[in-house]
């Protein structure tokens, strides 16, 4: 028999964002090429409070169940689904649909669809709501969920889903690797991944952050320098880097001087949002170095596989903090006061 229903942690009011009401909803329809995976575990990203807070405005469903960072069971496949079966251990990210048809979609690109169902706050082509992971069941698209390899434990897999593959595509696509040099600004929950995954492609990786207060972390995490970012710190940095990665999500950055420290014609790529976007860039600093500002989003399905067998390749462990479901308001508010170290993850604990 189809599973019609599930039961999460949902808020419904953006004025009472911590106050998670234990609901039961009606699931999206088990179609052809969807797979309904039981939650085991779901990673905590600051999507979730940007989304619950109303920092990135007004919901699109009636109420909101966050969690973009799934691992689970296969409990249910459409009729058209191959890759999966009953029983396997998969993953679910922060995109659980796509069109199938505009120019992403039929390449490599599918995270770039015109039209995604993202993780939750979402609907699909039919104005179905898709709920998300701080829940028993979630639904995808076959092409959106992920074999999670034996070697890598769930809770810590979790969070690689949007938090590693954030900063893990923007990684591959620049060429980071031996001989380059990274540098990451913000060392939160995305930064510390690309950290990691920095660290584990073969490059080396310098950390910018405002303070000294979480150099001894960076380093323990693989990085070679850590820079805080006081007045002059750029100066004996010029053409540095061949790639720069914002995590953090401030529009006070001093993006002039970061930009200034990129190699001939290199990126500084931003995977934080800031609420209020950007406005502290000049042109002429662009034109100094030829430097490109870009951002990037989430990573395709071949660079997902790439990131979790690296992880077991390379032993990356995330910095993770575990707690039962029940406790996703401390989760956030943990996110909100910027205590996380790095990345939290809650584990399955309803009986429905």
């Amino acid at each position: 028999m189809t599973i019609t229903h599930a039961t999460g942690y949902a808020i419904k009011d953006q004025k009472d964002y911590l106050n998670f009401e234990l609901t039961k909803y009606e699931l999206e329809p088990l179609e052809d090429n969807r797979v309904t995976v039981a939650v085991e575990c779901c990673g905590v990203c600051g999507s979730d409070h940007h989304t619950i807070s109303g920092g990135w405005g007004p919901w699109e469903t009636k109420f909101v169940v966050t969690g973009h960072e799934v691992i689970g069971k296969v409990v249910e496949v459409g009729s058209a689904v191959t890759e999966f079966k009953v029983g396997q251990r998969v993953g679910v990210g922060a995109q659980v649909g796509s069109c199938g048809e505009c120019k992403s979609c039929k390449g490599p690109n599918e995270q770039y669809c015109r039209q995604p169902v993202h993780g939750y706050n979402t609907l699909w082509y039919d104005n179905q709501e898709h709920q998300g992971g701080y829940s028993t069941h979630v639904r995808a698209q076959e092409r959106f969920v992920f074999p999670i390899p034996d070697a890598l434990e769930s809770t810590d897999a979790a969070s690689m889903l949007c938090g590693g593959l954030t900063v893990f595509s923007p990684l591959v696509r620049n060429g980071a690797g031996p001989g380059k040099k990274v540098g990451v600004v913000g060392l939160g929950g995305l930064g510390h991944y690309a950290v990691l995954f920095g660290t584990a492609l073969g490059a080396e990786v310098t950390v910018f952050s405002r303070s000294d207060a979480k150099k001894e972390d960076a380093l323990k995490m693989g990085a070679k320098r850590f820079i805080a970012t006081t007045e002059g710190f750029h100066k004996d940095l010029q053409f540095e880097f061949d790639l720069i990665i914002v995590t953090a999500s401030s529009s006070k950055l001093p993006l002039d001087e970061l930009l200034s420290t990129l190699d001939v014609e290199k990126k500084l790529v931003f995977v934080g949002m800031p609420e209020e976007g950007l406005s502290n860039v000049t042109s002429q600093t662009l034109s100094g170095n030829a430097a490109a500002l870009a951002s990037s989003h989430l990573g395709n399905k071949g660079e997902v596989k790439q990131m979790l067998q690296l992880a077991v390749d390379k032993k990356v462990k995330p910095w993770v903090n575990i707690l039962p479901m029940k406790e996703a308001a401390k989760a956030i508010k943990a996110v909100e006061d910027n205590t996380v170290r790095y990345r939290s993850v809650l584990l399955q604990d309803i009986n429905a």
